[in-house]
């Protein structure tokens, strides 16, 4: 076990691990920089987002139901007006006049869609969350395991209403837990069975398959075997694929139309699960009910690939794009020893002697780099100001493009185009700093002895303040990490 000390230690603490240091944080973790970090996996130090305008995702699958509900016969009434005034009009006016038409967005206003208020809501929590911890491991963690698990807005419907309490729920609560627990919940949650169409997926020989022109889908288990465990190397065949969506066949939502339940809720549904046993990587899973999914998840969770896959991701994501194969070895090996305890995984990570090197092999992501940024200057934000930003980086909240979540490597962030985009923010931001700020000063108090010549002597020949600040934002030692 290794770590830095002193000032060096404690940016390196709160930059590989953490959202980056804000003013007097170098000092207050100076002493012991990795009790710091681990004391954040001790105290299980994750947030819970709360309070009146964060609902779960029931309550927005359900306010979603209700808004296209309500905009359906908002549109009725609308066709129907316009039909009344156009022939209302054909009475009162001569034929050869044609008169303006109806001003109907006046008349009929559009109320805003329920899934952009929940945005704005669960983006600034999340945000909230990362600019206020004290170093920022377990929100690093929380945002780690959201985008392996990853979900997206543009899938819209239930998914684009709830994917910000989908973190909350599958997620949040299991970053320092089990992994196969956290795996469970995600694949039971209604934004990753809406996300990956599981909620549809019938099995062939099932009663409902034998009455519907449907079938099995095997988005969720290809997925979930590719990317969520085993890795693309993880030994399975395109025969585990399809054994697993038949397995998870049934796993479903409940809809506006059943009979039993609560719009939204997970159900398993018997009707649609594909009859008899099933094989995966050599292991027969009997057949059952949702026992039988449940048991194939957790055996999965526990395999050998899966170990070796999460420790490689772990190390990429922490340490380098091309990370120590000792190290990723170590992790897999507790990971296996402990039955995928992802506390005591973490807690080798931090401790390893690979994990603090001081070359900066890592650059931040856009999301982390405004995050840092906000954190290193203390200026007030509002969900605009971090949205917009992050979005025009290639990187917002929950948008990926695909299931395989936001890349991390450094090549991935590192373009003309990308950096001319972080240069305009940081000179937004720094504008909007008090006049009275150091750049000087504030680059001794978030960076410190990892300072280089040049990067203070650029900061020092800066024209103004704020032009200052914003080459500190953009200097090697804050864009790495």
């Amino acid at each position: 076990m290794a770590s830095a000390k002193g000032i060096q230690g404690a940016y390196l603490a709160l930059n590989r691990f953490g959202f980056g240091a804000r003013p007097g944080d170098l000092a207050r973790i100076a002493s012991d920089p990795l009790g710091a970090v681990e004391a954040e996996i001790d105290e299980r130090a994750v947030a819970r987002p709360g309070g009146p305008d964060i609902v779960p995702s029931l309550a927005a699958i359900q306010e979603l139901d209700e808004f296209k509900t309500t905009r359906k016969a908002a549109r009725d009434k609308q066709t129907d007006a316009a039909a009344r005034a156009e022939a209302e009009s054909k009475v009162a006016v001569a034929p050869d006049f044609v008169g303006p038409p109806q001003d109907a967005e006046k008349a009929f206003p559009k109320p805003e869609p329920p899934q952009a208020r929940f945005f704005r809501v669960e983006s600034m929590a999340r945000t909230e969350a990362a600019v206020g911890a004290r170093i920022g491991l377990a929100e690093r963690m929380v945002w780690f395991w959201s985008n392996h698990f990853c979900v997206s807005l543009r899938k819209g419907g239930i998914t684009g209403v709830c994917a910000g309490a989908y973190e909350r729920e599958a997620i949040r609560p299991h970053v320092f837990g089990r992994f196969e627990d956290m795996l469970l919940a995600v694949e039971k949650h209604p934004a990753m069975l809406n996300y990956l169409d599981n909620r549809q997926s019938i099995g062939p020989n099932s009663r409902a398959g034998a009455r519907r022109d449907k079938g099995l889908n095997e988005n969720l288990a290809r997925e979930n075997l590719e990317l969520h465990t085993l890795g693309v190397d993880g030994g399975y065949s395109q025969a585990d694929v399809t054994s697993l969506a038949n397995i998870i066949t049934g796993w479903t939502i409940i809809g506006r139309n059943d009979e039993e339940g609560e719009l939204g809720e997970f159900r398993f549904n018997p009707n649609r699960h594909e009859p008899g046993d099933q094989t995966i990587l050599g292991r027969v899973f009997p057949a059952g009910g949702i026992e039988q999914g449940e048991s194939a998840l957790r055996f999965i969770a526990r395999h050998p690939s899966t170990a070796r896959h999460l420790a490689m991701k772990l190390a990429r994501h922490f340490v380098a794009d091309d990370p120590p194969p000792a190290l990723v070895k170590r992790l897999a090996a507790v990971f296996l020893e402990t039955n995928g305890d992802l506390a005591r995984v973490t807690q080798a990570l931090v401790a390893s002697a690979e994990a603090w090197t001081p070359e900066l092999r890592k650059m931040r992501s856009p999301q982390e780099f405004v995050i840092a940024a906000l954190r290193a200057t203390g200026v007030p934000f509002n969900p605009g100001q971090v949205n917009g930003p992050m979005r025009a980086m290639g990187q917002g909240f929950w948008q990926v493009s695909g299931p395989n979540g936001y890349p991390d490597g450094v090549s991935d962030w590192a373009s003309p185009e990308g950096l001319s985009t972080r240069l305009d923010f940081s000179l937004a931001l720094a504008r909007r700093m008090p006049g009275t700020v150091d750049p000087l000063g504030l680059l001794d108090s978030i960076v410190g002895e990892a300072t280089s010549q040049e990067t203070r002597q650029a900061i020092a020949r800066a024209e103004s303040k704020p032009q200052g600040v914003a080459i500190l934002l953009m200097s090697p030692e804050f864009q790495r990490r």
